[in-house]
């Protein structure tokens, strides 16, 4: 069974890589044998990261990428595969959120994150299955949606917005891609603990948010290693246009 989720061979492309979660797929990918190219806008923080992976022995490339850029996108996918090769794996993974409530909403930060979330996860999955489709390669995508998408909470209206959006795109595209062999599916993450919001979740507001979990417990960033290893392999080669939900039964819960 193992060698049904092994990924020697693969070429995976993973975005916003320079923190949280996308830190953590790059190495689970890594560690699952994929060649995995790192990108984000963030180019400084990927050193490190680069260096970890291959210090690991796998190969590891740190990409300059800004998904609202559709220039900044084809030379990304040249330099991956100029360097690795062909891309097999794409995990969407950037994201960017802003906090505050629908009245008080700027048009910017409205399409600063709808730019982000949307329409770049768009401009990556068009330019990957251009590409292979045009070399008659199949391939895989995971969408990192949220359950933001599928129920919702206050002040990051853009954020539901765009993750609503992300889910339904996903479906539309496994539809349509489905007959060129590209598998197109998503993750919803519930609330996971990362560096950036790993001090909120020892408040007492924190604490609130996670007694409403039927878990009882925050998720960690491994948590979400099964979906995406199910979703990048061939484990999951007859799925397409699915939405795996890992939030410890938050959509579940009780209203």
């Amino acid at each position: 069974m193992s060698k049904r989720f092994d990924l020697s061979g693969k070429v995976a492309l993973v975005t916003g890589a320079s923190s949280g979660l996308g830190v953590h797929f790059a190495r689970t990918l890594a560690e699952a044998g994929a060649s995995v190219a790192i990108a984000a806008r963030r180019a400084d923080r990927l050193a490190s990261l680069q260096a970890e992976l291959q210090k690991g022995g796998a190969k590891a490339l740190a990409v300059d990428l800004d998904v609202q850029s559709a220039e900044s996108i084809v030379a990304a996918f040249d330099k991956v595969e100029a360097t690795l090769g062909p891309i097999d794996i794409l995990v969407n993974n950037a994201g960017i959120s802003i906090v505050k409530p629908a009245l008080d909403m700027p048009e910017a930060d409205w399409d600063s994150v709808v730019d982000t979330n949307l329409r770049g996860a768009w401009l990556m999955l068009q330019t990957a299955g251009k590409r292979w489709v045009a070399a008659k390669r199949p391939g895989a995508i995971v969408n990192i949606a949220s359950i933001l998408g599928l129920r919702t909470i206050g002040q990051v209206a853009p954020y539901n917005a765009s993750k609503a959006g992300l889910i339904h795109l996903t479906r539309a595209l496994a539809m349509e891609w489905a007959r060129y062999q590209i598998r197109v599916n998503a993750i919803c993450p519930g609330y996971i603990e990362t560096e950036m919001n790993g001090d909120f979740w020892k408040t007492p507001g924190g604490q609130r948010l996670i007694d409403r979990i039927p878990q009882r417990r925050i998720g960690q960033p491994e948590h979400l290693d099964g979906a995406l290893l199910l979703l990048a392999s061939e484990a999951g080669a007859f799925m397409t246009g699915s939405i795996i939900t890992v939030d410890g039964g938050h959509t579940v819960s009780s209203l």
